[in-house]
């Protein structure tokens, strides 16, 4: 499967205004392709097709007094913007249709340069490598320094060139995994768990473990309101106003890199103890809407499943998701007589059938793993045999680098 390694770079002062020029050219290719698309819907004729905007758009535009400038970075970063709007408008139309899985998504809009996120990509043929200092070189840009926090398992066949709000440049590498190399990392075990995502616990499993809450967002919400607080007094255009943005945007990047570090090594334990995990397929969009917004966003549920799906199929685990009305905890463990719903503040209850005492977390995590098919019966077989992986569905460019990009 395709993965996404990612690593920090420091571009010199140099290197940052090449980098600038670069994301400005590429957005200008993007918006004058989603130009040419709506002129033509607005006409009534036939969308351009991408050779026709290629032409248009990048050779011959580079030939004019007016945009000869797109021609001081690397070719493959336009024609790589072209495809992003190819792809964009593709993904709108598959939505449209009903052939698109997800959220629906919209109509391309146009990219403005203060945007809080900017990107270009290299692919194979733009010739890029890593030199043997550990520097990534990229074309018209230079050796770049990278911080390499881990080896690339295998040969990238993409890099594309990240920008965030807090200022920070990252180069994100797409990698083909090994599928053998993988399954001998994660030896094989018998052992299968139920999780009951929460917000008191982060999550507890059916054997009673429970793993707090970091909250990050709340122990940190002090040194962000004081932050968001200084720049909202700033004037707006000035030089302290943008000190102050980033002061604000590196704050929210410290609590988001936190979380994902959590999400990262608690569902990693997950897969490499258990063959076999169920989890709740929960609403979070629902649960957002509702007076525990800031917690649930806080918790990122969405962000440590998704993790949980992607590591199952890399490593050959089984990942089961239950449906988001099943009355986990509205139903007893011990018996399964289903005693009905219970408000918030009620942590642990009696049930009117067998008298089991269940705490309500351990009690739902257990009903996680029978309603999954986990569970064992007296017989030691499994209540629902045959699961199947999760999928999850990766994009990423193809084709390998002429040269060994290896760290």
């Amino acid at each position: 499967m395709q993965l996404r390694y990612a690593f920090r770079l420091y571009p010199n002062a140099i290197q940052r205004i090449a980098l600038a020029r670069a994301f400005g050219c590429a957005r200008v290719v993007f918006n004058d392709a989603v130009r040419a698309r709506e002129d033509a819907r607005v006409a009534g004729t036939a969308f351009p097709k991408a050779g026709e905007l290629s032409r248009k758009l990048i050779t011959e535009a580079k030939q004019t007094d007016a945009r000869s400038w797109p021609g001081e970075v690397s070719a493959v970063v336009l024609q790589q913007s072209l495809r992003d709007a190819e792809a964009a408008y593709k993904n709108f139309f598959a939505s449209l249709k009903g052939e698109r899985k997800g959220v629906k998504s919209g109509a391309p809009r146009f990219k403005s340069r203060k945007d809080n996120r900017q990107s270009i990509r290299f692919t194979a043929n733009a010739r890029w490598s890593v030199t043997a200092s550990g520097r990534l070189n990229l074309p018209k840009i230079g050796a770049v320094a990278v911080k390499w926090s881990r080896t690339l398992p295998a040969q990238p066949s993409s890099v594309t060139v990240i920008k965030d709000a807090a200022g920070r440049y990252f180069a994100s590498f797409v990698v083909d995994t090994d599928p053998h190399a993988d399954a001998a990392r994660m030896p094989d075990t018998d052992r299968s768990v139920g999780i009951d995502l929460g917000l008191t616990h982060f999550a507890v499993l059916d054997d009673g473990t429970k793993i707090d809450s970091p909250r990050f967002l709340r122990r940190a919400e002090k040194k962000l309101k004081r932050a968001q607080r200084e720049l909202s007094r700033k004037q707006k255009g000035s030089n302290n106003r943008e000190k102050a943005r980033l002061k604000a945007a590196r704050a929210h990047a410290h609590v988001a890199d936190a979380r994902r570090e959590f999400h990262h090594q608690l569902s990693t334990k997950l897969i490499r103890d258990n063959q076999a995990i169920g989890v709740e397929d929960l609403a979070v969009k629902g649960l957002a809407r509702t007076r525990l917004a800031k917690s649930v966003h806080d918790a990122g549920r969405a962000q440590f499943v998704h993790m949980l799906e992607y590591k199952a199929v890399r490593y050959g685990r089984t990942l089961v998701k239950i449906g988001r009305f099943t009355p986990t905890s509205q139903v007893c463990s011990a018996c399964g007589a289903k005693d009905g719903p219970k408000p918030l503040h009620i942590r642990t209850w009696t049930c009117a059938a067998c008298g089991a005492v269940h705490d309500r977390d351990h009690n739902a995590a257990k009903n996680v793993k029978t309603a999954a098919g986990l569970a064992v019966t007296a017989c030691g077989a499994q209540v629902r045999p045959g699961l199947v992986p999760a999928q999850r569905d990766e994009a990423g460019s193809h084709g390998f680098p002429s040269e060994d990009c290896a760290a």
